[in-house]
């Protein structure tokens, strides 16, 4: 499995063959303690839906595994490019929905700088990201202030009444 991180592909690393101590078996429904709404649930299914919840449930039960070997920095990176997007998307709008950028903005800058060296091998990149982004916003803000939406329309008032 990879997850992709701002430095690119992050390879989460598998048991192999020549590893020296083997990899517990992914646990069964049967080796869960399910609570007894859920066990209920399971036992009221036709055997073709109970197959497919348990195999929902195994599903789950090994990503959790999963995310829970990965590096927390490499799920946090993931995340951070994640609200990377999110500004970008609000602020490539027309025109630009800068009060949703910038909430974007202002939150990738809260784990950026609220998490300093603790961001592993993608920092660097979270960093000038962020840094892209904040001039971005500074620009479209200075450009939509200079050039307001309405000053387009004769006869309108900048407040939207009539002159």
């Amino acid at each position: 499995m990879s997850l992709w991180t701002p430095g690119g592909e992050h390879e989460v690393p598998r048991p192999t063959a020549s590893d020296p101590t083997p990899a517990p078996a992914a646990p069964t429904v049967g080796d869960l303690d399910l609570d007894p709404e859920t066990q209920a649930a399971l036992d009221a299914m036709s055997p073709e839906e109970r197959a497919q919840a348990e195999q929902m449930i195994a599903d789950m039960v090994q990503t959790r595994a999963e995310i829970a070997g990965t590096p927390a920095s490499t799920i946090v990176g993931n995340h951070a490019m994640g609200l990377y997007e999110l500004a970008a998307i609000h602020l490539s709008q027309q025109p630009p929905n800068l009060e949703e950028g910038g909430l974007a903005v202002d939150a990738l800058a809260a784990l950026v700088h609220g998490l300093e060296g603790r961001l592993g091998e993608g920092e660097p990149t979270l960093r000038q990201a962020l840094t892209q982004l904040q001039a971005a916003f500074v620009e479209l803000a200075r450009r939509a202030q200079a050039d307001p939406p309405d000053a387009g329309a004769a006869g309108d008032a900048p407040d939207g009444g009539d002159a």
